[in-house]
């Protein structure tokens, strides 16, 4: 099968005057296209320093992270930029939506950064919204949107260049359980369809809707469960 997203001997350190914080230590980690993993762990236990490494935003003390087979590091930032822009997709549980932009607006923008034509961008980015439930919310700006609306704008966003993979930090931890439940199925429904997402959560009922859960602790995998 093919593989999505790896890394090897990945160690994250960060000097505090004369302490040194291991964050990450040595943790391997292969996800398989076509996977939806969930990462899991106490707070402070390195799970979302390990999804900084693994989105390219942080880089690592030692070690290396494979996007498709391309090494993430060791690389010019340009060429580290186009990887990360072509091959990935970006959900936070902040949404980080642009507010003076509207709903298409915020899609498009991954495709335009790509170079894409502007009329092939927004034809793309009104299919994303369609796909996620949007459609007849197009021309809203995000201040006009529900939390679970705005959250689905931004997973429009992070399909709408058909990443390799989809790195979700938290994705349901600003919304109601109700709205939660809808997302989810959302992620599952795009999982179901061929997407390969890596989703770090702290709930239970979250996890257990993925293909596999990877815990971490004291910067380590501890275990992993199908």
């Amino acid at each position: 099968m093919a593989v999505a997203l790896s890394c090897q001997g990945l160690w994250k350190i960060y000097e505090m005057g004369d302490e040194k914080v291991q964050a990450v230590r040595g943790i391997d980690l292969q996800v398989n296209r076509g996977e939806m993993v969930a990462i899991m762990g106490p707070s402070g236990c390195g799970k979302t320093t390990l999804l900084n490494i693994l989105s390219g935003i942080d880089e690592p003390s030692a070690g290396q992270v494979f996007v498709s087979d391309r090494p993430l590091f060791g690389i010019s930032d340009d060429e580290r930029t186009n990887l990360r822009g072509k091959e990935m997709g970006f959900i936070f549980q902040k949404f980080h939506l642009l507010d003076v932009m509207n709903a298409v607006e915020n899609v498009e923008i991954p495709l335009l950064l790509l170079g894409n034509s502007p009329d092939e961008s927004r034809l793309k980015a009104v299919q994303a919204l369609e796909k996620v439930g949007l459609g007849d919310r197009v021309n809203h700006r995000p201040a006009e949107l529900s939390g679970g609306q705005q959250q689905r704008v931004s997973i429009a966003r992070a399909i709408v260049h058909d990443p390799s993979v989809i790195l979700c930090d938290e994705p349901t931890g600003n919304l109601d359980s109700e709205t939660s439940s809808q997302v989810m199925d959302l992620l599952s429904e795009l999982n179901e369809s061929g997407s390969t997402l890596v989703i770090v959560t702290h709930d239970m009922d979250i996890a257990k809707q993925c293909s596999r859960i990877i815990r971490i602790i004291d910067g380590r995998t501890l275990v992993e469960e199908e």
